[in-house]
């Protein structure tokens, strides 16, 4: 078992689709999944968002948000993402973790594979 690291870095669907097309993988493997998400996702995160972001062929976003989270995936927003999009962590979904990103740094310690997108 190992320990998967994914960053996503914006708020476009070519970088929210992969960190949870991948995390979903690795958690069905066995993996560890933790997704980093940079203060230009937040906008993404806020609620009734994903549920309205849609790509042909691609499976639904917020399914795969929810099973990241139901199969025991770790979701860290960047706390700055909340000054620079003027949010409050009421307005976020569900299920995101709010830190740094020295909590990130310390929390990726280990990792076996790193991602970015």
């Amino acid at each position: 078992m190992g320990k998967v690291v994914i960053t996503c870095n914006g708020s476009e669907p070519s970088n929210l689709y992969p960190p949870f097309i991948i995390g979903s993988s690795a958690l069905a493997s066995g993996d560890d999944l933790l997704i980093f998400l940079t203060p230009s996702a937040a906008p993404a995160f806020k609620k009734g968002v994903i549920e309205n972001i849609k790509k042909k062929g691609l499976p639904d976003l917020l399914e795969l948000y929810d099973g990241v989270r139901e199969l025991g995936g770790k979701i860290i927003l960047c706390e700055l993402g909340l000054d620079v999009h003027d949010l409050k962590q009421e307005d976020l979904r569900d299920g995101l973790e709010i830190a740094g990103a020295t909590t990130f740094v310390k929390e990726a310690e280990g990792s076996t594979l790193s991602l970015s997108f």
